[in-house]
């Protein structure tokens, strides 16, 4: 029989419905706004590329990629990604999401402390979401039988930890490119203060799926500590 732990419940549950609510949200906002065109015309593509010149960034390319709402800032190759909805469209949302990105690459630029410490952390994260996990259960389930199992179990939920501390992380970071971007699209005349009510709105639900990921993160370390140390006592 199938049993769910009423501690997963308390714990991890929350952040998961919020995430499900918040991703309702994001594909509600930006199908809306998908079909209300700007005053000026420009698509997402262009949007970024104004405000990626008017702070003299011209050595940040700009490229499409597949996948809805795929749309994301490469440091490492200093390379803006947009996805066909964003990059090529001429409406309020894509330039929204677009103006977002470029905030990330006006970060970079300015090397902004949390968007450097995200970027560090990504190989830990990497290793650890996918090996902490696995580690975990090991140890966990060698400590009814060998006192060895707990040290295993404890450096899986360090490992696993590091996806926590990145998901915290990220919150300025994608907090503060929201504000660059609310800021950019009228300081540089891309869209006039009456049109963005829908990049709030396309924004400020995108912000809500990363809190969400935040309190799911959380919750399932937690959940995995108590687990590991309630069997100590």
């Amino acid at each position: 029989m199938f049993y769910i732990s009423p501690l997963w419940l308390i714990l991890a549950l929350p952040g998961l419905l919020l995430g499900l609510y918040a991703q309702m949200r994001v594909k509600s906002a930006f199908s809306k706004y998908s079909q209300v065109r700007n005053s000026r015309g420009l698509t997402g593509a262009q949007a970024a590329r104004v405000i990626l010149d008017h702070y003299g960034l011209y050595d940040v390319r700009i490229e499409e990629t597949q996948g809805m709402l795929s749309d994301h800032y490469d440091p490492r190759s200093k390379t803006l990604r947009l996805s066909p909805d964003v990059g090529r469209s001429p409406t309020i949302a894509a330039v929204g999401v677009a103006a977002h990105e470029s905030g990330h690459a006006l970060q970079h630029a300015k090397n902004y402390a949390p968007l450097q410490l995200r970027s560090a952390l990504v190989p830990a994260v990497q290793f650890g979401s996918w090996l902490g996990p696995m580690l975990f259960m090991a140890g966990f389930f060698l400590q009814a039988f060998s006192g060895f199992g707990f040290q295993v179990a404890l450096l899986g939920l360090i490992l696993f930890a590091v996806t926590a501390v990145f998901a915290i992380i990220t919150l300025p970071v994608e907090f503060d490119a929201s504000r660059r971007a609310k800021k950019e699209l009228v300081a540089v005349g891309i869209l006039s203060p009456a049109e963005m009510e829908g990049v709030n709105k396309v924004l400020n639900a995108a912000a809500l799926t990363y809190v969400a990921a935040a309190i799911a993160a959380i919750g399932q370390v937690l959940y995995y500590a108590l687990l590991l140390f309630g069997r100590r006592r």
